[in-house]
Order: structure tokens, then C-alpha cells, then sequence
């Protein structure tokens, strides 16, 4: 069954000429975008693009369908504008961008008031490192950004923070540490380490490099922080996640709390044009009541 999202995500390919950056402009990972292409072009019957090695090119049928796809997406967005008109919304969309550890675990919860509030604004969130999301704030591609461990004056609402974790073999010496107080960088520098990077700049390594520490026996190098959790159970050594990526599951493991502490803290950004955004501003009214 085709939907809205397959009819958006048609054009953006078409403009794009690419599915990745397709997928990441209505909000959407690769490899789903590329079966929603698929599951399309199987309900029309005809292929709609063609497959190159680094390019996707229009097949004739194709051009035909997507020049009628514009315009019912133009009407329908201009059917969208009246109703918002009348209910005194000016702005029917905005572009949040975010990374994996936030999407999956603060943001639906932050956004199921703001839409029911306000029905009428689409919110598209966009999934990138954080590296991405400041690119993407700079550039003016997004209105709203979230942003780890924002400088002072950037923010517009703090949306949640958590706490920095090592997560041991259940059977390591350290594992004792869980319940007499934590344990400390300084004991985890010297470990074989599962190095997880989450997609952010931010990460084990660059926690013991602050600290003035290195990591001297990096056993395995991932971006997924479930993936270190699980190589840590198999006994391949120990690592660094934040709390809210922790696996359900932990069999095999044991999660010990870093002394002192360590937090990441998530603020809302705006970009220029989200400054201007009626639609961005409604989003961070409502987000500020929430907190």
C-alpha cells in the first residue's frame, strides 16, 4: 500500500539522485528507504528509477509518475496550509535533527503532546551523528537540532540528560564495584576495552582523554553501543556506554556507575531559520512546558 511517505520519498530520490540523502531529508534510514522504493515500484508494476553504481537516474515511465506525484503533493500541501490558516498556524512543518540515542529513547515521549496539540505541524526528525546535527544546523538544513553538551547560551530547552556507564563481564573483579560505589576511569584505562562510538564524538575514548587518561589495550572498535554491551558479555573485555543505551538484557554483564559521575546533557538548537519558524517555535513552547 503506498502512502504519503512513499510519494515524498520518490521526489526527494528523484531530486536527490541518491536514496541515502533521500532518506535522511524526509527522515527515513537507508535501507528503508530502499524497500519502500522497492514495495512502490512493485504497486505500480514498472520500475520508476534506474540503478547505477553511484547514481539513480529517472526511467521514462518514472518521469511521467513523478511529475503527477508533484502536483498532488503541491495540492495537498496547499489544502494542509488552508486548514492550518484557519486554525491560525502559519507554519505547518518542522526539520528536527537528532541522533540514534535520543530518537529512540526522549523524543516520542517530547513529541506525542506537541502533536496532539498541534495536528496540523509536522515534525520530521532527521537521524545523524552529533557531528551531523551541527553541520546541519550551520547549513540551515533543519530548524532544530538536538545538541550534546551544548555551550552555554545555545539552548533553547535542556530535553534530558544521563548518566555515563561501565558495563564489565558479570565475572570481572570490577563487577563488585556495582555495589560498593563505582569504579573509576583511572581502573578502566588499562582494561581490554570495547570501544564503542555511538556515532558521536563523544565516547569512551575521548571521556579518557579528558580526564588526561588513555585506553591502552583497545581489544575491538564498534559505533553500536548494544553491540560493545554484548562482545563485554562474551568476556571480550569491558566499555563505556551512556545509561539510556543500555541493552534491555544484560546476561553476562554487569553495569557499574562511573566516580565521580558523568552526565551528557541534550539541548534543543535552533538555527536561523528555525528562529523564524512559527512552526519550530510552537515545538520548543510546548517542550518547555513539559520540562
Amino acid at each position: 500500500m503506498m502512502n504519503l511517505l512513499h510519494w515524498r520519498l520518490l521526489l526527494a530520490v528523484a531530486d536527490a539522485s541518491n536514496i541515502s540523502r533521500a532518506a535522511e531529508q524526509v527522515g527515513m534510514t537507508q535501507s528503508g528507504a530502499s524497500q519502500a522504493i522497492a514495495q512502490l515500484e512493485a504497486s505500480l508494476g514498472f520500475p520508476v528509477f534506474t540503478r547505477e553504481r553511484r547514481h539513480i537516474g529517472v526511467t521514462a515511465l518514472g518521469e511521467q509518475v513523478i511529475e503527477h506525484a508533484r502536483r498532488m503533493l503541491a495540492q495537498l500541501n496547499a489544502i494542509r496550509e488552508l486548514a492550518d490558516e484557519q486554525r491560525g498556524l502559519k507554519g505547518g512543518r518542522a526539520r528536527l535533527a537528532s541522533f540514534p540515542s535520543v530518537t529512540s529513547t526522549l523524543l516520542p515521549a517530547l513529541l506525542r503532546e506537541f502533536k496532539r496539540l498541534h495536528p496540523g505541524i509536522e515534525v520530521v526528525v532527521l537521524e545523524g551523528t552529533d557531528d551531523e546535527v551541527e553541520a546541519w544546523l550551520a547549513a540551515d538544513t533543519v530548524e532544530l537540532g538536538v545538541v550534546m553538551n551544548p555551550a552555554g547560551g545555545r539552548t533553547e530547552v535542556i530535553v534530558g540528560q544521563d548518566a555515563w556507564v561501565a558495563v564489565v563481564p558479570a565475572s570481572h573483579p570490577l563487577a563488585r564495584n556495582a555495589r560498593s560505589g563505582g569504579v573509576t576511569l583511572q581502573q578502566l584505562a588499562d582494561q581490554p576495552f570495547i570501544l564503542a562510538t555511538g556515532g558521536c564524538a563523544v565516547n569512551g575514548k575521548s571521556l579518557m582523554e579528558q580526564a588526561g587518561l588513555r585506553l591502552t589495550d583497545i581489544r575491538v572498535n564498534v559505533r553500536d553501543w548494544i553491540s560493545a554491551c554484548l562482545l563485554v558479555c562474551e568476556g571480550m573485555g569491558v566499555t563505556l556506554v551512556p545509561e539510556s543505551a543500555l541493552p534491555a538484557v544484560l546476561q553476562g554483564g554487569c553495569v557499574v556507575p562511573l566516580i565521580p559521575a558523568i552526565h551528557r546533557q541534550f539541548g534543543l538548537v535552533c538555527s536561523p531559520s528555525g528562529q523564524s519558524s512559527f512552526a519550530a517555535q510552537s515545538l520548543l513552547t510546548t517542550l518547555r512546558k513539559e520540562r
